[in-house]
């Protein structure tokens, strides 16, 4: 999969591979390299995190770490009030509604041998990520 050039390693990246992620190859750099788009490839329930307004984002993070699984209850009643996210166009807003409520399920669960409080903190820390880039999509009023 790497090949030596120079000293350098090169990687290089076959058609048949299964990376998880997909990648598109650009143009050259002025180095000579390949200039390669990486995007993660995401599951349902990870998928199904609804991007909200950032406060609303960050007051799920905190329940989310003191509650495991509250903050991420309380995200899929966002999605019933309007929140976003790029499953819905595929599922309805229902299927998103309820694959969160799963999820806040399985972090109340497994919270007890902390795998669930762990989740529950890394899922509110993708909602604030995930409203940080919708606010910096929206057009700023001057």
């Amino acid at each position: 999969m790497a090949q030596k050039e120079g000293g350098k390693e090169l990687g290089r990246v076959k058609a048949g591979d299964h990376l998880g992620a997909k990648a598109i190859a650009g143009a050259s750099t002025a180095g000579g390299g390949v200039v390669v788009e990486v995007r993660e490839k995401k599951g349902s329930l990870r998928a199904a995190i609804p991007t909200m307004p950032f406060p609303l984002a960050v007051i799920c993070l905190f329940l989310n770490t003191f509650i495991p699984g509250l903050g991420t209850f309380i995200s899929a009643f966002a999605v019933l009030c309007g929140a976003r996210n790029e499953l819905i166009s595929e599922r309805g807003v229902c299927c998103v509604f309820w694959l969160n409520v799963a999820a806040a399920l399985i972090q109340i669960l497994t919270a007890v041998v902390m795998v669930g409080w762990i989740m529950s903190i890394f899922w509110g820390m993708d909602m604030v990520i995930l409203a940080s880039y919708r606010d910096q999509s929206l057009p700023q009023d001057v």
